[in-house]
């Protein structure tokens, strides 16, 4: 019995498509599975769009905020991917992939918590190479992965903190603050597929990344003068186990459990110089717990040009009471067609339901938000010779 390779396809858009839903700052995962692919040329490229809304039912008790009561606070955000193959030979095959591997985007119409913000963005480049060494082991080949990637770092603030000893009175100063960072990891894995059956096993390895940024920050108080800006921070690394088999003529069941050490992310660290008063901070507290997503389906071969799969993903929520990253649940539905001209088109759409969530600790105390959902969109489209 053979599963032929569309199955394949709509398992890795729903696989790729569910991570941009994944915990902690997660969004895109490099796209290594085309490494398996057939061809020796192969080219996709796609993008997921990520709709979430959440709305506030309390405000920090520090900073109480009247305003920000039933808003949504969660940014739409857009996660590119593309990847490229070259296959050397029928054992060894090199590629180079790019998407935002982690990043966050909030904004709120009214000064939010002790820091003032309005809106924080950041976003995570990564563009990466991974190669694979396949040996003919039993019914199957064995693949050992190995590769490396650069992170692009980019970061934004616009707040209005309150700030001591500019005037008698603590008063709320206009800032604009921009940061960014590179910073470089490894990945590593193994994994084993026996073609016939569709069955596929891949273990992979992502290094964490430590990411010391610079920039600049502004404000009206002085016109034309750039502030020294600094931050620190750490990413995480993350293990993840992926399997799917055929079970039964056309039909594939697959899934994935990923651990990703997002306990290191404790703080975010931002520092800025202002003549006449010294070194500001302003602090971002997580405090998080190690992620764990988890992720299950099935997937059908209509016939040789049309196949689809159904996803349903839980990942359990990042946060210890310092934040708002509470657990997920994801169900996703995905589809692959080909054209005429060997093309394969990937479609995918999903719900995703956002927990409630309550701070109780640290500097933003008292703030909460209600039960929220996201809408996903996935699409890609890919070549092979």
């Amino acid at each position: 019995m053979r599963f032929n390779h569309f199955g394949y396809s709509a398992v890795g858009l729903a696989l790729l498509a569910g991570s941009a839903q994944a915990g902690g700052f997660s969004r895109g995962t490099a796209d290594t599975d085309i490494l398996f692919e057939q061809g020796n040329f192969n080219f996709r490229a796609g993008a997921y769009i990520a709709v979430p809304h959440q709305e506030y039912r309390s405000a920090p008790t520090r900073a109480p905020s009247p305003g920000l009561i039933g808003e949504d606070y969660l940014d739409t955000y857009v996660i590119p991917s593309a990847a490229v193959k070259f296959g050397f030979t029928d054992n060894f095959a090199c590629a180079g992939t790019y998407t935002d591997s982690n990043g966050a985007a909030s904004s709120y119409s009214a000064p939010y918590g002790v820091s003032g913000k309005l809106s924080e963005e950041f976003t995570v480049a990564e563009f990466g190479a991974t190669c694979a060494a396949f040996f003919d082991v039993g019914r199957g080949r064995l693949a050992l992965l190995g590769g490396a990637f650069l992170e692009r770092f980019d970061y934004s603030l616009d707040a209005r903190p309150t700030v001591p000893g500019l005037a008698p009175i603590p008063i709320q100063v206009p800032l604009n603050l921009g940061l960014d960072s590179s910073a470089y990891g490894w990945r590593a894995g193994i994994g084993y597929e026996i073609p016939e059956i569709a069955f596929r096993a891949q273990l992979l390895y992502r290094s964490g990344t430590s990411h010391d940024a610079t920039g600049s920050a502004d404000t009206p108080l002085l016109p034309g003068v750039a502030l020294p800006a600094f931050g620190s921070g750490e990413l995480p690394q993350s293990v993840e186990l992926k399997v799917q088999s055929g079970i039964a003529p056309g039909w594939l069941a697959f899934g994935s459990v990923k651990w990703t050490d997002w306990s290191v992310n404790e703080t975010l660290d931002l520092r800025f110089s202002v003549p006449g008063v010294g070194t500001l901070a302003s602090l971002n507290e997580y405090y998080w717990r190690d992620g764990w997503t988890v992720t299950a389906g099935v997937g059908h071969a209509f016939n040789e040009n049309v196949s689809g799969v159904l996803t349903v993903q839980w990942d359990r929520g990042v946060s210890t009471g310092y934040d708002l990253r509470n657990d997920k649940w994801l169900v996703l539905a995905a589809t692959s067609l080909t054209d005429k001209w060997g093309g394969e088109l990937r479609l995918g759409g999903g719900v995703s339901y956002l927990s409630s969530a309550d701070i109780t600790e640290g500097l933003e105390a008292g703030a909460s938000v209600d039960s929220g959902w996201a809408g996903l969109f996935a699409a890609s489209y890919s070549v092979k010779w």
